[in-house]
């Protein structure tokens, strides 16, 4: 069974860094799309990142120049770098996979069908 578990998250001050990570295992064949959401409280869930099987990422504008996406295929792990937060990055994260590239270009949460548990991040003005 697939199955997405982020570590990662935590407290820092505005200005701060974390990484996240997403380690995916249970996948039958290769993971064409992987991306990072987030989640505020009462709020839908928005992409923050993508990042497809040819290596090509998108970035929603307000984490672009901020936030790195990358995945080490090799060890089925998905990355978030995230420098010069903001007190508005402060949300759940998640990890989620779907199955076509084409889903990474204009992500939308009823594209991916597999999902981590999430990891918190708060930012601290």
């Amino acid at each position: 069974q697939v199955q997405l578990v982020e570590s990662g998250g935590g407290s820092v001050e505005a200005g701060g860094s974390l990484n996240l990570t997403c380690v995916i295992s249970g996948y039958p064949y290769r993971v064409d799309c992987m991306a990072w959401f987030r989640q505020l409280p009462d709020k839908g869930r928005e992409a923050v990142a993508t990042i497809d099987h040819l290596e090509s990422t998108y970035y929603t504008d307000s984490v672009k120049g901020r936030f790195t996406i990358s995945k080490d295929s090799d060890k089925n792990t998905l990355y978030l770098q995230m420098d010069s937060l903001k007190p508005e990055d402060s949300a759940m994260y998640y990890c989620a996979t779907a199955d076509d590239r084409v889903y990474c270009v204009h992500p939308q949460v009823y594209d991916f069908g597999s999902w981590g548990q999430g990891t918190q991040v708060t930012v601290s003005s």
